[in-house]
């Protein structure tokens, strides 16, 4: 999946918005201010840092060889998947909604309403 088709999908997401407050190289997309992505977007090898339950994540890492612990985050919150196409597209798509719907389940019910 290339870039410009990860940022469409992110930002399909309601209430998202894209920003770069670490400085240029690391996309970062929020759903009402708190962190559900981060993409580099400097690298070699494109790949995406998403939110996870601590058991699923360490499912998904012994799963795949492209899903790592977070890089620069939480290891038990984060994982980081390095985009080579063997994690398959409808995989990947589930762990973008997971770690948006983990985020949104974190924020304030009035900022919850109408995002799930």
């Amino acid at each position: 999946m290339n870039l410009d088709t990860l940022r469409a999908i992110l930002l399909q997401k309601p209430a998202t918005t894209e920003g770069l407050p670490f400085g240029p190289g690391v996309l970062v997309f929020k759903v009402k201010g708190k962190m559900f992505a981060l993409v580099p977007d400097e690298e070699p090898a494109p790949s995406i840092s998403l939110k996870c339950d601590p058991d699923e994540a360490l499912f998904l890492r012994d799963m795949y060889a492209a899903v790592n612990p977070g890089y620069h985050l939480n290891k038990r919150h984060w994982n980081t998947v390095t985009l080579d196409d063997s994690v398959p597209e409808p995989e990947l798509l589930r762990m973008i909604d997971d770690s948006y719907r983990l985020v949104v389940k974190g924020l304030k019910k009035a900022d919850r309403e109408g995002l799930l």
